[in-house]
């Protein structure tokens, strides 16, 4: 049983504490969006109030204030995440912005026509398209492992699919719309021992699991801030050096370069050569705090609380008749997704927000997983450490109301 102090956590969330529709809420869409403690509100708003400036050029005062804040952002995620340099950490707009980054980057400097690139079927949209572009514009070919009914990666498949010609592998750690965690530690050594680099989609597991990249040793990691209790609009692509500075800048303008001229250009050192242009650096900064935040608590704490959610929510939704789950891998995290006989999930999340019950409905930008389990939609409800036992009550209860009331 896990000493997490729940009810302590949920004090630092001042959006918790309201009514939907006369209800208290129950936010159970935390694999969307976060929500945001007080300290990381307060960063936000601390920097709009007392040092607004841009960063890196400017003499002032305010500018150094601010250009020091938004780079010890980066040495907190830089220490959090266990890299060798802030050089390694990339701030973006996002997980899907760090994707497409990459995917130009790594696409112009490494890959050419009949390359293969090596992904599985759970991936989120992000690290589907990207691909699906530079495959049209370079002439690589996208290959896809399959996943087995549980919603769990193929391992024989998997290996099958790495070839000579497969010059990159790019897998999500946690499915968004299945929970089941990747053995991506085997992906990575099976990866590397054919000398191919591996990218992982972090945007679920972030903020679920303890991620080392030198222990995974992974060569490119990404994830957005606002799964993390951060600000939206703000995320990390994180990458070994060696192949940061190989690769070519995605954007070009203000501070990714160290010289211009007509003739020329000379792009700046890591990691501004692949920040163009003012960042978000209020989010930078929030993010910094977000990361600080959930350290204090402890991520192995976090995960042990979680797991204690999701074996509760799992246990009393797979006991309501009528309701399937979707995804029942053996190594999950913090997301049930289910369809319900009776309804369709649209209409399922449209009632449940009348019990003031916050879940997502819809294909969760994982189109191909609902067409490989015969699906349209499902209802996900996705957990975090400030849920607790009784929210799943309520989410339990609505569903059997939901049932009755269809029936």
């Amino acid at each position: 049983m896990s000493t997490f102090d729940v009810n302590k956590v949920r004090a630092d969330f001042p959006t918790l504490t309201q009514k939907v529709r006369g209800k208290d809420l129950v936010y159970l869409d935390n694999a969307a969006t976060s929500h945001k403690p007080k300290c990381v509100i307060d960063a936000v708003s601390d920097f709009y109030r007392n040092y607004n400036s841009n960063i890196h050029r400017g003499v002032h005062k305010l500018s150094q204030i601010a250009t020091d804040k938004y780079e010890n952002a980066r040495k907190i995620i830089k220490d959090f995440m266990n890299a060798d340099s802030t050089e390694e950490i990339i701030f973006t707009k996002g997980t899907t912005d760090s994707m497409n980054l990459f995917a130009n980057s790594f696409g112009k400097a490494y890959l050419k026509a009949d390359d293969e690139i090596l992904i599985s079927h759970m991936e989120h949209h992000s690290n589907i398209v990207p691909w699906q572009i530079l495959c049209e514009d370079r002439g690589c070919k996208l290959k896809v492992a399959p996943i087995n009914d549980k919603g769990e990666i193929i391992w024989e498949e998997f290996e099958k699919l790495i070839t000579d010609k497969t010059k990159l592998i790019s897998v999500v750690h946690i499915s968004n719309s299945l929970g089941t965690v990747n053995p991506i530690k085997k992906i990575i050594d099976a990866g590397h021992a054919r000398g191919i680099p591996v990218m992982i989609d972090g945007a679920q597991s972030i903020h679920h699991v303890e991620i080392d990249v030198k222990e995974l040793d992974c060569d490119f990691f990404a994830f957005s801030g606002h799964k993390i209790y951060g600000p939206t609009g703000i995320g990390v692509l994180y990458g070994k050096k060696k192949y940061l500075n190989e690769i070519p800048p995605y954007q070009g303008g203000g501070d990714m370069i160290l010289s211009v001229s007509f003739e020329k250009t000379i792009y700046n050192e890591l990691p501004y050569k692949f920040e163009a242009g003012t960042p978000n650096i209020a989010g930078a900064i929030g993010l910094g705090e977000a990361i600080r935040y959930v350290s204090e608590l402890g991520i192995r704490n976090i995960a042990e609380y979680e797991k204690e959610l999701l074996d509760y929510a799992t246990e009393q939704v797979s006991a309501i008749p009528g309701v399937n789950i979707i995804g029942t891998a053996d190594k999950k995290a913090s997301v049930l997704s289910f369809v319900m006989e009776a309804a369709h999930p649209h209409d399922v999340g449209t009632m449940m927000d009348m019990d003031g019950v916050a879940i997502r409905t819809g294909h969760h930008c994982t189109e191909p997983v609902m067409r490989r389990f015969e699906v349209p939609a499902t209802s996900r409800a996705s957990f975090s450490f400030y849920n607790t036992k009784e929210e799943i009550d309520v989410l339990v209860k609505s569903i059997a109301k939901i049932i009755d009331m269809f029936s």
